[in-house]
């Protein structure tokens, strides 16, 4: 269900620079994505708009606030298991718009055909994401140890979470 001042919208060439003020502060961050902190911003638009997946942009008044991509996890016989990566605005964080990115996320997933959604690398430190996951039902299946080196806390865990759809 969208919240009314909302609109998650398949992703078009004319969305890169709304897309990339999102993306390039998350991933400078170095907090959240395994991306170098210092790609270059057209090969962080390829890798999230790429031609193995959906993007979707969130807009709110106009602006995009956030983004998110859906792609199969695996090629082949792991082709039914969805993947997403999502990606909220700064400034829009605590706004819900993560949940509503992961709620659209699940049933675009379930109509395109999936049976199951697939993190592969969920950043422990990342508590809010692990919380939002959580609480739709996303289950950790696995644990990385000291997977991921985030800037500030270090070596931290990655977790692998799933959840049928």
């Amino acid at each position: 269900m969208q919240r009314p001042d909302l609109l998650i919208r398949p992703f078009v060439e004319g969305d890169a620079p709304g897309a990339w003020r999102v993306l390039e502060p998350i991933i400078r961050a170095g907090e959240t994505y395994a991306l170098p902190r210092d790609m270059p911003e057209r090969e962080a638009l390829a890798y999230w708009t790429g031609a193995d997946r959906r993007t979707f942009v969130v807009e709110k008044d106009g602006e995009i606030v956030g983004t998110y991509y859906l792609r199969a996890n695996q090629a082949g016989g792991g082709a039914h298991v969805a993947n997403c990566g999502y990606a909220t605005s700064g400034a829009h964080r605590g706004q819900g718009i993560a949940r509503k990115m992961a709620e659209h996320s699940l049933d675009a997933a379930r109509a395109g055909g999936f049976r199951a959604v697939q993190f592969n690398f969920v950043v422990e430190a990342n508590a809010p994401a692990v919380h939002l996951w959580r609480s739709l039902g996303i289950l950790e299946v696995g644990r990385l140890p000291e997977a991921f080196h985030h800037p500030a806390a270090g070596y931290v865990d990655a977790l692998v979470m799933f959840r049928w759809l």
